[in-house]
């Protein structure tokens, strides 16, 4: 929830501003920065470790030509990137709230993913600090089907609004796949949806927000979290909250 009047600052792959994102760098950073948690992405590797890293492959962040899927753990070690458990390991004894986004590309992932990312989950301490979320809401009704007692919060993109008729029924799709909250694309935040949301129970977390003027904006109407790629930025623009 909002902490002194103002919304949760949550890290976007890490403090992705200053490090790369969803590495060990990264994530320590938003820590040190002062921001309320971190977000960041999980996919399977070929021999089933959730591994934190966006894309499905190593093109972009490494230029290398390794599918995520087809590589194993080790063998995305060595490009730096963390798995699932390691990543946990770095909030030990730390109140952070921790936003675990399900990258699926096709739906045969899903059960797999939920599984292998949901029995980490639910054995780790920092299990109430944890909020799993996925555009793909089978997979948030995979999580609430197997895990109910891993909250999860519904992801929701611009285009989502080519396929509804109005911006109130994400807060349905979202309820439908047993979601706990609601996590729009900050171009589809309107008072009402918020206001809506928050009356049925269900927080709103933000995403991506950089221009600090989100703060006040956020703070007003309610919501519950913002998603940033510099923290230490929105850290220092909240000092007139305190």
């Amino acid at each position: 929830m909002p902490i002194k009047g103002r919304p949760l600052i949550i890290a976007h792959r890490g403090a992705s501003a200053e490090a790369p994102e969803n590495t060990l760098l990264a994530f320590r950073r938003g820590i040190e920065s002062g921001a309320d948690g971190v977000e960041f992405d999980v996919r399977l590797s070929e021999d089933g470790i959730p591994m934190v890293i966006h894309d499905p492959d190593l093109k972009r962040v490494a230029g290398r030509d390794l599918v995520i899927a087809r590589s194993t753990a080790q063998e995305l070690a060595a490009y730096k990137v963390p798995s699932l458990t390691e990543v946990l390991q770095l909030f030990t004894g730390n109140a952070s709230v921790i936003h675990i986004e399900l990258k699926v590309d096709r739906r045969p992932e899903v059960r797999p993913l939920v599984s292998a990312v949901g029995d980490i989950v639910v054995s780790s301490p920092l299990l109430r600090q944890i909020v799993i979320s996925s555009f793909r809401l089978e997979a948030i009704a995979e999580v609430k089907r197997v895990f109910r007692e891993i909250r999860t919060s519904a992801l929701f993109a611009p285009s989502i609004v080519r396929v509804i008729e109005r911006r109130r029924h994400m807060i349905s799709i979202a309820r439908a796949a047993g979601a706990d909250g609601i996590s729009p694309h900050r171009s589809l935040i309107t008072k009402k949806l918020v206001k809506t949301a928050a009356d049925l129970g269900m927080p709103t977390t933000v995403w991506t927000c950089d221009k600090v003027k989100w703060l006040k904006r956020a703070s007003d109407l309610g919501i519950a979290a913002i998603i940033t790629n510099d923290p230490a930025k929105f850290v220092a623009g909240a000092s007139r909250f305190v």
